[in-house]
């Protein structure tokens, strides 16, 4: 039952981004340029999404392990990639994937970068110790 409502629930959140626009590196590129012809469409979707996840992310919390929540270097490292990423190419991985089904040839090409990248630091990533994190208390607020 869980592959199908996730399948579900990926099909319907790659509806969004389509009908939202989303999937057109143009949008992106446009919010990112807040000094040309930024386009604030992107803010607002992002603002959706998140009023629309708060209550149920509230529902949940303290039900599932929280996980960690340490800064490290990885960490930064990934993010600042993942943003230099998004902000040079305007897609991310979401967009990206919904992109293919249009045969954009801008989304082929990411998703071939994002697998070798994927491939690349599992293999990195092989021989590296994982230390696990550790443990947070829950905010009381």
């Amino acid at each position: 039952m869980k592959p199908r409502f996730a399948l579900l629930v990926g099909v319907v959140f790659g509806i969004g981004l389509c009908l939202s626009g989303m999937v057109a590196p143009s949008k992106v590129l446009n919010f990112l340029d807040v000094a040309g012809a930024w386009d604030p469409s992107l803010a607002l979707v992002m603002g959706g999404a998140m009023a629309a996840a708060f209550l149920p992310f509230r529902l949940v919390r303290g039900r599932i392990p929280a996980p960690g929540r340490r800064i490290d270097l990885p960490l930064v490292a990934g993010s600042a990639l993942f943003g230099v990423g998004w902000g040079l190419v305007g897609l991310c991985p979401g967009p990206a994937l919904t992109a293919l089904g249009r045969a954009d040839p801008k989304a082929f090409a990411f998703v071939a970068a994002m697998l070798v990248g994927m491939a690349l630091h599992r293999l990195w990533s092989r021989g590296a110790t994982k230390t696990p994190p550790a443990p947070v208390a829950d905010d009381p607020s």
